[in-house]
């Protein structure tokens, strides 16, 4: 029973081969693609309302130099936000519950940004190691914590987003299973688990939307300090 729970965050195979990129690229067709007439319907006008939305929202931290980046971060965002929606349909599989994968996209994203501002203000970049009025006893204890807080920024992201989202669909299958045993039972009991199953399931949708937008939020954040 304990590693049953787990099988779901196992990566699915097809006769031997791995389908967690299936999975990933899935998401992305169900997003109607934009046409080219005057009339557009409700479908492709609300993807423009949420594009343009989420872009702005993104934006909002970053100067006109950031703003080359929108299209990468409003494409990671929506990647994100249908992949953890998705995820919470029965017998699917959520790509991002696998901290390798949510590293992939954090680490080369978080490296860009480094790049970009040692490339660009090295002496800036450089300069948020030590921050200004140290005292001269603390500053090398003060440049490695600051160093080991810069390189732990794509552990971070990746972390965040691999636990809040496997800790959300263990919930949600601990409840479920506890409901279905407490049925032939106590079936009033298996009722008010089933409600707060239901209130869970809610709380999970606002979670996998908002851990989508707080990852790519912070990529835009780190950003900012380099450009």
């Amino acid at each position: 029973m304990n590693l049953s729970f787990f099988d779901q965050f196992a990566a699915p195979f097809l006769m031997g081969v791995p389908l967690t990129l299936i999975a990933m690229l899935f998401p992305t067709l169900l997003i109607p693609s934009s046409e080219n007439r005057w009339v557009t319907n409700r479908l492709s006008t609300l993807q423009s309302w949420l594009l343009h939305l989420i872009t702005k929202q993104l934006m909002i931290p970053l100067n006109n130099k950031g703003h080359k980046w929108a299209l990468i971060l409003t494409s990671l965002t929506m990647l994100l936000l249908s992949i953890n929606l998705l995820g919470l349909l029965p017998y699917t599989f959520t790509p991002t519950t696998q901290l390798s994968m949510n590293m992939a996209l954090a680490f080369p994203l978080w490296l860009a940004t480094l790049l970009t501002g040692l490339r660009n203000q090295p002496s800036i970049s450089l300069g948020h190691l030590l921050p200004e009025g140290t005292p001269t006893p603390l500053i090398p204890a003060l440049i490695m914590i600051e160093t080991i807080s810069l390189l732990i920024r794509p552990l971070a992201l990746g972390v965040r987003l691999t636990a809040n989202l496997t800790a959300g669909h263990l919930l949600i299958q601990l409840i479920s299973t506890a409901a279905l045993a407490l049925l032939p039972i106590l079936p009033t009991v298996s009722i008010l688990t089933a409600m707060i199953l239901l209130l869970l399931t809610i709380l999970e949708i606002a979670v996998a939307m908002i851990q989508a937008y707080v990852f790519v939020l912070l990529l835009s954040l780190y950003l900012q300090e380099n450009i």
